[in-house]
């Protein structure tokens, strides 16, 4: 089945607002690189549009009605928004949700290290990605250190124009005949990302007694590594025990540009999945007087399999909407189950865009193309759809007519041809409540690698799909 593509459907309105959004989301993505600085915007940005946090409405003993909007943050990594609609609770909600984790480095808790006159940090690489690709690339430092009084100094360098980047070095090509042979998996290995930070030993003032005494009793031990510790100390106050209770991410420097000479596509660190991120959270600020609740929820740890506190698989939603439910003052065990059961789902997710250099991995029947709008997978999993959500066709259909009553382009496909591979959303999380879900997203090309495409277009598409979600009437779930 041939799709439109999107931009022949805009008028020049249409196109001014889609270039519009793109803008918006790229100041959100080049300045959200972390789960934590994705819930601070996030939250600012819900308070600024009549959103209060659940645990001040219960302190306040609030009573929630139609139209009432409400957030609730868990350890400062997953967010859910509410906004209650006029039916109830107990007839199901609208539930978007997307992840805000990333593929990048994580830094280790024993870190801080020298060899031959150069300082590192070691790391541990998140989720999925090639590790070829993080060599010999420009990196930032973003996250937080708390120290033993519980104070925590939030850390974010690389960024800036006069700011130092980190990087991880490569071997040179004249020396790499044995390194080339190697399979792609290893061409680097996990344990060799380690990012350079220093290479200039600390320097003692030899005109005074205690420098002296100094560089004789050390001997210029470690003295890179010293180096930079102490300008650590000087930055931030922090010693290197202080990294033991310390999130430190590394991702690739820089902001989002756009991409191509028509500027029809981003380029970004981080758009798996901070592209469906933005685009819910704007239908979520822009969805009002609704039927339906919605909810729009963003979480942590997709990229390791949702697990932990702040990942999908923990109870935060539903405990959350919990709490929801009994300052609307409709509570019970039971009707929280009918809830969740009565609900519909859009797990907000990307998918793999064709790629024509790399079309032997795609079917070209069933796979999601740039510039056609937002893409359904109907399953995910990988092989014989193992681990995953696989949609009803009455759900389906009931997005298939609210999407067209909307003229959102939207278009199917698979994650790549059936042997190839394959991935996975939290929409099987989320399926697991008896409610109807089903995985919508942007379209992204090379995704996973340090610097992701999408196509204005499909981004702007997937942002009215979301909202016009939102919006629609109740589906009954059979």
């Amino acid at each position: 089945m041939e799709r439109t593509n999107a931009w022949n459907t805009y008028d020049l309105s249409m196109r001014g607002s889609c270039m519009d959004f793109a803008d918006d989301y790229k100041d959100f993505l080049g300045n959200c690189k972390t789960e934590r600085e994705c819930v601070d915007r996030i939250v600012n940005e819900a308070e600024e549009n009549g959103y209060i946090e659940l645990s001040e409405a219960r302190r306040e003993r609030k009573t929630l009605a139609a139209g009432g909007r409400v957030y609730s943050v868990w350890m400062n990594k997953s967010v859910a928004l509410f906004e209650i609609g006029s039916e109830p609770i107990e007839s199901g909600l609208n539930i978007l949700g997307a992840h805000i984790d990333s593929p990048r480095l994580d830094v280790k808790q024993n870190p801080v290290y020298e060899d031959s006159g150069i300082a590192y940090l070691d790391t541990h690489y998140y989720g999925g990605i090639k590790k070829y690709q993080y060599v010999a690339l420009p990196l930032a430092i973003h996250g937080v250190i708390v120290k033993k009084s519980g104070e925590t100094v939030i850390v974010n360098i690389g960024e800036d124009e006069d700011d130092p980047v980190f990087f991880v070095s490569d071997l040179l090509v004249h020396l790499s005949a044995d390194q080339l042979k190697r399979p792609g998996s290893t061409v680097i290995e996990g344990e060799a990302l380690d990012v350079v930070i220093g290479n200039r030993p600390i320097v003692f003032d030899a005109g005074t007694e205690a420098g002296r005494d100094s560089k004789e009793k050390d001997n210029g031990k470690d003295a890179v590594m010293r180096s930079v510790l102490k300008i650590l100390e000087d930055m931030y106050g922090i010693t290197e025990a202080d990294f033991e209770s310390a999130e430190l991410e590394i991702v690739p420097a820089g902001r989002p540009r756009d991409a191509g000479f028509d500027r029809s596509m981003i380029l970004g660190y981080g758009q798996d999945d901070r592209v469906c991120a933005y685009a819910s959270h704007r239908a979520q600020m822009e969805s009002h007087g609704l039927q339906r609740t919605s909810c729009t929820l963003l979480v942590d740890k997709e990229e390791i399999g949702s697990v932990g506190a702040t990942g999908m698989r923990s109870r935060f939603f539903e405990n959350t909407l919990a709490e929801v439910m009994d300052l609307c003052g409709s509570y019970s065990e039971l009707g929280l189950r009918r809830a969740l059961a009565n609900s519909c789902m859009l797990s907000a997710d990307v998918g793999a865009a064709f790629d024509p250099s790399f079309a032997s991995s795609f079917e070209k029947k069933n796979t999601a193309y740039l510039g056609k709008g937002m893409v359904f997978h109907k399953f995910t999993g990988s092989r014989g759809k193992a681990g995953s959500n696989d949609a009803n066709a009455e759900y389906i259909a009931y997005l298939r007519d609210l999407f067209e009553r909307a003229s959102v382009c939207s278009q199917t496909a698979e994650v790549g041809r059936v042997d190839q591979g394959g991935g996975g959303t939290i929409a099987y999380i989320l399926s697991l409540y008896g409610m109807n879900v089903v995985d919508c997203g942007v379209p992204v090309l090379s995704m996973h690698a340090p610097w992701e495409a999408v196509n204005k277009a499909d981004l702007f598409e997937a942002y009215r799909g979301y909202k016009a979600f939102l919006q629609g009437a109740s589906f009954t779930n059979t």
